[in-house]
């Protein structure tokens, strides 16, 4: 019996030995676990660095040590924060001010939690980490998946700018890559206050990590006569003659430049009608998710369902769209594809995922190509405000942009001529439309001199002469400069000789679509000294002239259209840090970073602005706006450009335009256009043109920067409409709203700094506690108190639209008091966009002006909505340098009491040159009881203001 006791004391203290053993190694800035190797967990150490109280930067590994790599995104030498480390038997507990981190020394599991013991996020149970070995070019990484619990009534929000008209991404997935129209940010926010920053910069999943798969790969198919084995393809075409060419097709696949190889040789798909028939038979019942790759016009029928009604594409920028069908295992489902190419090289397929893994189903899933380690950055916050404050504490602060960059922007594809830039902003002026920038987009070059950055003497005559005369009727110029040069140029010969330019399209002698076709590629902007030389040649040829902004185009990086994945990562690489697929989505930050940096070192005191159609995490310290790229105009791209514009500022980047009207325009238009011009007749084509285009600017001019652009018809006003035409009026009206609303829109950039506000902003981000908003995606709020209601359907004369309940709304055209809480159809005539304002909401409005500094706005009129207490602080500063980096800027804070009926104008706090001393303000209220319409020559009670605080009772 005492030897037994003996042995089991032995036992009980050895137990107890490794229970108390530690599992982790504590660093500066964290801590470094070991993981239990006998679980057979597929990670060998976790780590935790603590980049703040609620910042956590986790990374795995499956090695002994962790590889060395250095994030791209992440700031360096965040500052240090406190922390504790505790151990609980396998549990290690890393706890800051504000959260407690549990890791699972047995298989690498995280739980974060709040200091109540909440839990905010949790990996799946048993880490939900996997690793593949992958390598390329002689470099070895892993293939790696992260799986996150995720409850039922968890909304998901950010990824970028993708196109298929999405806004919750719950349940729903998304692949992140660039593509023309489509910007991929690893991040997102949750509705469970925290967001979630994935640093992989390879091509990435969201929500599901499988591929797509071929039709034929996951159903039986069947023919139009039920034969087992293939689809029915008819292709007519007039060219053809009157039988139509019918045959087999294994799959739906013709999605880029080499599986179009396997559309009917020699067959004119320009006019052609083709037609897909036949029945899918799922082996599995559940839900199946589609993807529609599609060119030219086409419509999608699923069980003798429209599942996708009529779309449009342009066939060198194709576009992808999901939907989602239940279906039954052993169950025959009828499929049929209309598809009308309109190109003689267009582009189509259908591809499909089955039902989800069961460990993913539900759940938060990330998955990429290739990594080192597995690294992600968790975000706390109380509100999705203070999550993006999180989000750029770590990637970068959001510049000011220049004020001149919030106002108008004209641009065309292209002002060919000196004497087309300058006669069109002529005639802004002359019109008395307010404008601020105009746009010199590509081929300003001799045609054979791409990256020369040199001007086509014939056509542009003097250069600096005409920026002089843009800057002579007070308005910018923005010019296009790809990262793309001719191989004739001297500039790729500077570049090639030091190894910097991309060589795969030089191998293979790729043209493109210019005149004949020139060949050339793109430099290595993953190298800093290829950064350097970039920005030295702009420098050196484009810069003394006066240019005043950057649009970076193409910088995907688009080398050629409509290519395989695989050949586009040979187009793009090696790059100077690695394999394209390492490095896939990371150009356009790296290219913006050249820019930026060369500017501010030759100018420290001149605002940068950059504009760039792709982008990532980070790119917001570059002083960098991102814009939709070459969308269609269609009603259907309008309306997925709100989801997409509120996404992307859910993502962290606050600044984002988009093409007003549409890039690619359908036949159908240039047609109309081309008879009015003709015969002045307003056929029903051009009638739709113009009423697209109305309804567009009453969006765009909400949008956090307000630009037109696109390929003919011409985009200028009056070439869309003539004066006295009610889309002409409406795109002056709202013009000249947004430019007096200017002290308002450019309080809110003040905010993007100061505050790391977001100015175009998802209802989800201000009215939270209200669970209706979270898939609203066709509303937004352009600053605290403007809630902005697109109409995008075609003859439209309402919309439904819903009042969130935590407030009470007054309509801006009439006044009119709507209790909150409640979906009405409202009115939205031709000439209108539904607004409504907030309750407590406080708006300063300017003077009228035609640029942005015309004047100063030394009377303001307040608009002041009663009912709740409200406040708003309006900022301002020098308008185009850095000083309020050194703290030249002033702040006037406005608080209305709704009990008392008083407004407070606080002290102005701050000064900066060029301030005004002293100004009026002219306070107009409007209540339940007094609805007052917004009108700009409302009068209401004047104040002198001297920089004094006064108390203005408004009873």
């Amino acid at each position: 019996m005492k030897l037994n006791k003996l042995y089991l004391g032995l036992f009980t203290g050895l137990l107890l030995t490794s229970c108390s053993a530690k599992h982790y190694v504590k660093t500066d800035n964290g801590i470094v676990i070991n993981i239990n190797k006998t679980n057979k967990a597929e990670i060998n150490k976790v780590r935790l660095n603590v980049l703040g109280d609620e910042l956590i930067h986790v990374s795995a590994t499956p090695e002994q040590e962790f590889k060395k790599d250095s994030s791209l995104i992440i700031l360096p030498n965040l500052k240090k924060t406190p922390f504790n480390v505790t151990q609980n038997g396998d549990s290690i507990t890393l706890s800051t001010k504000t959260l407690h981190v549990m890791v699972s020394s047995m298989d690498g599991g995280i739980t974060f939690k709040d200091h109540e013991g909440n839990i905010i996020l949790a990996e799946k149970q048993g880490g939900g980490k996997t690793f593949n070995p992958i390598e390329v070019e002689g470099t070895k990484g892993y293939t790696v998946r992260q799986i996150f619990e995720s409850p039922e009534d968890e909304a998901f929000y950010g990824l970028g700018q993708h196109q298929s008209d999405e806004f919750n991404y719950k349940n729903k997935s998304e692949e992140l890559f660039q593509y023309n129209t489509k910007v991929s940010v690893p991040f997102i926010v949750s509705n469970k206050n925290y967001g979630l920053l994935w640093d992989s910069y390879a091509l990435s999943r969201f929500g599901d990590s499988r591929p797509y798969e071929q039709l034929n790969e996951v159903f039986k198919i069947y023919n139009k006569e039920g034969k087992q084995g293939s689809f029915s393809g008819t292709y007519n075409a007039p060219e053809y003659g009157k039988t139509p060419l019918i045959r087999e097709e294994a799959s739906i696949f013709f999605e880029d430049k080499q599986s179009i190889k396997n559309l009917p040789e020699n067959f004119p798909l320009k006019n052609a009608e083709v037609l897909y028939e036949g029945a899918i038979e799922a082996k599995e019942s559940g839900e199946y998710k589609f993807t529609l790759y599609y060119a030219g016009y086409i419509k999608v029928f699923l069980n003798n369902e429209l599942v996708v009604p009529e779309r449009w594409r342009t066939a060198w920028n194709p576009n992808s769209y999901k939907f989602s069908m239940n279906l039954k295992a052993g169950k025959r489902v009828p499929l049929r594809i209309e598809w009308n190419p309109n190109g003689g090289t267009s582009y189509c397929g259908l591809r499909v995922r089955t039902p989800q893994l069961d460990e993913e189903k539900n759940n938060q899933v990330w998955w990429s190509e290739m990594n080192k380690n597995l690294n992600y950055y968790f975000v706390h916050g109380n509100s999705m405000d203070d999550i993006i404050k999180g989000y750029r504490t770590l990637t970068g602060k959001s510049q000011i942009m220049p004020k001149w960059a919030m106002g108008y922007w004209q641009s065309r594809e292209r002002y060919k001529t000196e004497d087309e830039i300058l006669s069109n902003l002529k005639e802004f002026r002359e019109r008395q439309i307010p404008i601020d920038n105009i746009v010199l987009d590509w081929n300003y070059w001799e045609e054979d001199a791409w990256g020369s950055h040199e001007f086509d003497a014939e056509r542009f005559p003097d250069p600096k002469g005409m920026v002089d005369s843009i800057h002579a009727m007070n308005a910018k110029m923005m010019i296009s400069v790809w990262p793309k040069f001719y191989k004739t140029t001297e500039h790729f010969k500077e570049f090639d000789e030091k190894g910097w330019m991309y060589q795969q399209a030089i191998k293979d002698s790729i043209r493109d679509w210019v005149g004949p076709g020139y060949v050339g590629s793109f430099y290595d902007a993953y190298s800093a000294d290829a950064r350097k030389l970039f920005w030295k040649q702009i420098y050196d040829n484009l810069y003394p002239i006066g240019v005043d902004a950057w649009w970076m185009d193409a910088s995907e990086p688009n080398v050629l259209d409509c290519t395989d994945m695989d050949y586009r990562k040979s187009l793009q690489g090696p790059t100077a840090l690695g394999s394209s697929t390492e490095f896939f989505n990371t150009y356009a930050l790296m290219n913006a970073e050249a820019i930026y940096n060369g500017q501010r070192e030759v100018a420290p005191n001149k605002r940068v602005f950059l504009l760039t159609r792709s982008g990532f995490a980070g790119l917001q310290r570059y002083s960098t706006a991102t814009w939709s790229g070459d969308i269609a105009t269609r009603w259907e791209d309008m309306k997925a450009q709100i989801s997409a514009g509120l996404n992307f500022a859910v993502s962290g980047i606050p600044y984002w335009t988009m093409d007003i009207g549409g890039f690619c325009v359908e036949d159908r238009y240039v047609a109309a256009q081309l008879q009015y011009n003709q015969n002045g007749k307003e056929n029903a084509d051009y009638k739709e043109w113009r009423e697209l285009n109305a309804r567009w600017h009453q969006f765009g001019a909400f949008a956090p920067l307000y630009r037109s652009h696109g390929q003919f018809p011409f985009r200028e006003p009056w070439n869309i409409a003539p004066k006295g035409h009610p889309a002409y009026e409406s795109i002056l009206y709202y013009n000249q709203l947004r430019y007096r609303l200017m002290p308002y829109i450019y309080t809110m950039a003040g905010m993007t700094y100061f505050e790391d506000y977001t100015i175009m902003r998802p209802l989800v981000m201000d009215f939270s506690n209200d669970k209706t908003v979270e898939n609203i995606g066709d509303q937004f709020m352009f600053g605290p108190s403007i809630m902005v209601n697109p109409v995008y359907n075609y003859e439209a004369r309402n919309r439904k639209v819903y009042f969130p309940k935590t407030s009470n709304w007054f309509n801006f055209y009439t006044g009119e008091f709507i209790k909150g809480g409640q979906t009405l159809t409202v009115d939205a005539p031709y000439e209108q966009i539904p607004l409504y304002i907030r309750e407590g909401a406080i708006i300063p409005v300017g003077p009228e002006i035609q640029y942005t500094d015309e004047k100063p706005a030394n009377h303001i009129i307040l608009y002041v909505y009663q009912g709740k207490d409200g406040s708003f602080t309006l900022y301002e500063d020098e308008s185009g340098n850095y000083n309020y980096e050194k703290g030249h800027f002033s702040n006037i804070a406005f608080n209305y009491n709704d009990a008392s009926k008083t407004v407070t104008i606080e002290d102005r706090q701050g000064e900066f040159e060029g301030m005004l001393e002293n100004r009026t303000f002219e306070i107009i209220t409007v209540s339940k009881e007094q609805p007052k319409a917004f009108m700009y020559d409302a009068k209401g009670k004047t104040i002198e203001y001297d920089g004094k605080k006064q108390t203005i009772s408004l009873k």
